[in-house]
């Protein structure tokens, strides 16, 4: 009995001398690892800061439009019929009236003979008439029913050859063809495609803006093109037309922008995000991995100065546009302000910090605003 009490009570001394060692490790740890409340005492963390300074920044109206040829079409037929020869290759460029397909013209070459062959039969009778005519020996009336006659032979000829041209399929305008499955011996039915044919020499892309921003659209306005399908490459270009209506229900305004395209980098129903440019102007600004952002709201550790020495003070800031890394601040803070550059999960609001000499935000390209 004895011995079981004995047990039991060195027992509880041991769990009560593991709870104050424990408690004194908390106490003189949490001093130790540098702990800093809202009055600044602890150990400084080492940060680096940065000066804030004003940047270059440019006001961007960006809107999305779809690429297009100077012309473009899709060559078909207006007549059921086979296909005898094809006079081109996939891709190839072709000039304005260059036969493209020719169709089977059995019954058109049958109907331009007979209709050949008439004309000169009603051409050599009203040749004989009208001779006999100018002796007296026909009346001039008879004459003149041979030369209406002639003149419907002729009629009937060149009826004829219009047929016949509708089975040859020239290049409305020169450009490039398209990939194509056409071949001899296809039976084609009106309106089947036979190939696409697109001027892109120049492509337009036309676009809609909100009509607030009608005051700085004009005909000339140097704008940029980014094509998605071509990452990090832009093209410079011109606004050639704006629309003479504003569409009531959108609110928007239409305009079409003109890019040269010598190279034939840019292609029809490229998906293009067209930039103008409002102005340049000069804002302050900081790094992007300065800035905190817990839903809409952004924030900053501004450097202050504390009792004893330099605390960082979480500062909430109105944030701007974003170009090449840089956030611009709106307001929150100001030129020569001195921030927090990086490593925010290790600083705490109130805590001591220090460092070296920080980097400055300076220049840069501008920024870009989205029409909204």
């Amino acid at each position: 009995m004895i011995r079981r009490h004995f047990f039991f009570v060195a027992a509880v001394v041991a769990v009560l001398l593991m709870l104050v060692i424990g408690g004194l490790k908390l106490a003189f740890g949490g001093k130790a690892t540098g702990q800093a409340g809202p009055g600044g005492g602890g150990r400084a963390t080492a940060v680096s800061q940065i000066t804030v300074q004003p940047r270059a920044f440019t006001d961007r109206i960006e809107v999305l439009g779809v690429a297009k040829g100077r012309q473009s079409v899709t060559i078909t037929s207006n007549t059921a019929e086979l296909i005898t020869a094809v006079h081109f290759t996939d891709g190839q460029a072709v000039s304005k009236g260059q036969v493209l397909v020719e169709l089977k013209a059995d019954q058109e070459n049958a109907g331009i003979a007979q209709a050949q062959a008439q004309l000169a039969q009603a051409d050599r009778e009203y040749t004989r008439w009208k001779a006999l005519a100018d002796k007296g020996v026909a009346p001039r009336a008879t004459a003149e029913q041979y030369l209406a006659a002639r003149d419907t032979a002729r009629a009937a000829l060149n009826s004829a050859s219009a047929q016949k041209l509708d089975r040859v399929i020239r290049a409305p305008f020169a450009g490039r063809v398209g990939i194509s499955d056409i071949a001899p011996g296809t039976l084609i039915s009106p309106g089947t495609a036979i190939v696409s044919l697109d001027d892109v020499s120049l492509i337009r892309v036309d676009f809609s803006v909100p009509d607030r921003y009608l005051p700085i659209l004009r005909e000339g306005l140097t704008i940029t093109a980014a094509p998605d399908a071509l990452p990090g490459e832009s093209f410079t270009g011109h606004i050639a037309q704006i629309d003479t209506r504003i569409d009531p229900t959108t609110r928007a305004l239409k305009a079409r922008a003109e890019f040269a395209n010598a190279d034939g980098r840019l292609k029809p129903g490229m998906l293009i995000k067209v930039g103008i440019d409002q102005g340049q102007r000069q804002a302050v600004a900081v790094p992007e991995a300065a800035v905190q952002f817990e839903g809409t709201q952004a924030s900053v550790f501004l450097i202050a100065k504390g009792p004893k020495g330099q605390i960082a003070r979480r500062t909430t800031v109105q944030t701007g546009l974003s170009a090449d890394g840089f956030v611009e601040i709106v307001s929150g803070l100001k030129a020569g302000d001195r921030i927090v550059g990086d490593g925010l999960n290790r600083v705490q609001d109130g805590a001591p910090v220090g460092g070296g000499k920080g980097d400055k935000a300076q220049g840069g390209k501008p920024g870009q605003k989205k029409a909204g």
